[in-house]
């Protein structure tokens, strides 16, 4: 068992050095004005390729992200009802609720809920 373990080991350290190794040596260091400029059929291009992004929208997405999260982490809850006792599946289901609820009453105290501001 100890050999699989050390050859295994040893087979994933050596695949890490070659590969660093491979990307080391295969890297291009040469940077002219056209590499990081947007491709436009061969003209320079007539405006800036960064486009101003909407901050708003950005924490409305961290927002459904991490309430997107906690609702799944909550869903699985229904399933361990009939293998737990009702009040700790109870007492465990309200503060995760609770913990819920104060961080959607935090973002809205922050105004991260109000688009027009």
């Amino acid at each position: 068992m100890i050999k699989v373990t050390l050859l295994t080991m040893t087979c994933a350290a050596l695949s890490t050095v070659v590969m660093m190794a491979a990307s080391l040596l295969s890297k291009k260091s040469t940077m002219d004005r056209e590499k990081p400029s947007p491709f436009e059929c061969g003209f320079d291009p007539k405006a800036s390729a960064r486009m101003p992004f909407s901050l708003q929208f950005f924490l409305i997405a961290v927002i459904f992200l991490v309430f997107d999260v906690e609702i799944t982490l909550l869903l699985p809850m229904t399933v361990i009802l009939p293998q737990t006792s009702p009040n700790s599946w109870a007492t465990v289901s309200i503060v995760f609720i609770a913990i819920l609820m104060l961080g959607l009453l935090h973002e809205w105290n922050q105004g991260s809920l109000s688009w027009a501001s």
